[in-house]
């Protein structure tokens, strides 16, 4: 059977040269190409691919958030994460939130293909460019060093999205919450990080990766 793959990547043209260079594959089909993660996690729970590949930087909910709830209502897909970063802490926040794989987006062409055969092994895979022993720091290493740990998982989309420039109301109907309910996610996040103001808030998303601003 071949190994069944999605594709999660925003950028349509990055999303068809993944398809290619999978579908080149003899062991390998591609079940689906999506633009938004949301759909991703929809498409991931309806056809239960064996990996799902998801790029970092999408809008609203970005690719590691993606994967943890990937991980949580589908256990049985397992994603990889291509990203820009290639920092200890964004690769520790991809695995810590269930992802196998972590691809640095420059080297995906050379190594897509490699991280899904190593992760459909049951193995995990980092860009040959990361540090040696990353691996185990990552998994082993306690999350207290990240500020975003602090944060549940839905303060971190909230926190996306206002970075993102959405508006409360939007982002409300968005994730079917009250505008209530997004302005105490709002207030209990700057609490927690010990932030004052809208602006420095935006300032920590970009800085820790919670949004590119692409």
């Amino acid at each position: 059977m071949p190994i069944r793959v999605l594709i999660a990547d925003d950028h349509g043209v990055v999303a068809e040269g993944l398809r290619f260079v999978v579908e080149a594959q003899a062991d390998m089909e591609v079940i689906a190409t999506v633009q938004d993660s949301r759909e991703a996690v929809r498409r991931a729970l309806e056809e239960c691919p064996d990996i799902v590949l998801i790029d970092h930087a999408m809008p609203i909910l970005n690719g590691t958030e993606a994967a943890r709830l990937i991980r949580e209502r589908c256990p049985g897909a397992k994603v990889i994460i291509l990203s820009m970063y290639s920092n200890r802490v964004h690769v520790l926040r991809a695995l810590q939130a269930g992802a196998m794989g972590y691809v640095v987006k420059k080297s995906a062409a050379k190594e897509v293909v490699d991280a899904i055969r190593s992760v459909q092994r049951g193995g995990r895979y980092l860009s040959r460019e990361l540090a040696d022993g990353v691996i185990d720091q990552a998994v082993n290493k306690t999350a207290s060093e990240d500020p975003l740990e602090r944060l549940s998982s839905r303060e971190r989309q909230v926190l996306q999205m206002l970075a993102e420039g959405h508006v409360v109301a939007h982002i409300a109907s968005t994730l079917s919450l009250s505008p209530k309910t997004v302005e105490t996610y709002r207030a209990r996040m700057m609490e927690k990080l010990g932030i004052h103001d809208f602006a420095s808030l935006v300032k920590f998303a970009i800085q820790h990766g919670i949004t590119s601003l692409e």
